[in-house]
Formats: C-alpha cells, sequence, structure tokens
C-alpha cells in the first residue's frame, strides 16, 4: 500500500508540476473541442488503469492471507430434501449435527463420541458445485481461486 501511495504522491506532484508550467506550444488550442476531447480521454483511461490496478492489488494482498485458520469445519453433508440438509460440523473436538432449512438452523444433536471420518471421505462442497468443478477441470480443494 506504501508503494501504491508513494506512486499516487508522486503522479500528483508531476500534473500539478505540468499544470503550473505553461506549455511551449500547444498541439490543440485551450479551448479546442479537441483538446478538451483527448483530454477527458486521457484522464477517464487513467481512472479506469487505476481501479484496475487497485483491484488486482487488492486481490492479491486477500489471497496471502493465512488459510487454514477456521475453527469451524463441515465434515459431511446430506440433502434430505429439494432444500433441506444435514450437516455434520466439527467445532472444535465437538462435533454437531445441523439441520438446515431455507428458513432456519437447527442444532439437532451434539455427539457424545466424534465420528472419525477418513480425510478422503470428508465432502465440504454440496454435490453440485463439485461435479461442476469436476467437469471444468479444477480441483475442488483448491481454494486459491
Amino acid at each position: 500500500m506504501r508503494v501504491i501511495a508513494a506512486a499516487a504522491a508522486a503522479l500528483a506532484s508531476q500534473v500539478c508540476l505540468a499544470a503550473a508550467t505553461p506549455a511551449a506550444t500547444p498541439a490543440n488550442p485551450p479551448g479546442s473541442l479537441g483538446g478538451q476531447l483527448a483530454q477527458m480521454v486521457f484522464g477517464l483511461l487513467l481512472v479506469v488503469g487505476l481501479i484496475f490496478l487497485l483491484a488486482w492489488l487488492l486481490r492479491r494482498m486477500q489471497g496471502s492471507a493465512v488459510k487454514g485458520s477456521q475453527v469451524i469445519d463441515i465434515i459431511g453433508s446430506r440433502a434430505i430434501g429439494p432444500r433441506d440438509r444435514l450437516l455434520l460440523v466439527q467445532v472444535g473436538k465437538e462435533q454437531i449435527l445441523i439441520g438446515h432449512t431455507p428458513g432456519s438452523i437447527e442444532a439437532l444433536h451434539v455427539l457424545a463420541e466424534p465420528v472419525d471420518v477418513p480425510q478422503g471421505a470428508r465432502q465440504a462442497t454440496p454435490e453440485f458445485a463439485q461435479r461442476l468443478m469436476e467437469l471444468m477441470g479444477k480441483d475442488p480443494k483448491d481454494k486459491t481461486r
């Protein structure tokens, strides 16, 4: 972010310096429509480019955040209706069976003994999303995108 602030300050100083010094031979007279149009288009392109640059930098910085610090983990899910699901959720060392409907989420049961689920059998993504990712050729476990 300091690099962006320094670049913006340098750009602003260049613009102020250019505005303070008169041009020797202007390509278009100051009052001409072509000169105003060219200045407006250049300014617009500069602002749009700056927006894209900042969006790219923000995306890069969010990707570098520490991953894997999730406290709540969805161990498994099962559809029991068109819009109703059962979820087995791991919170710390406890496992909770949750009922999820469009209007509510309820804890149905806290398991006394945690269910031992092999790492390969865990299915955190819904079936449709997982199948779509397989068809697109993407790894569902890869969360970098």
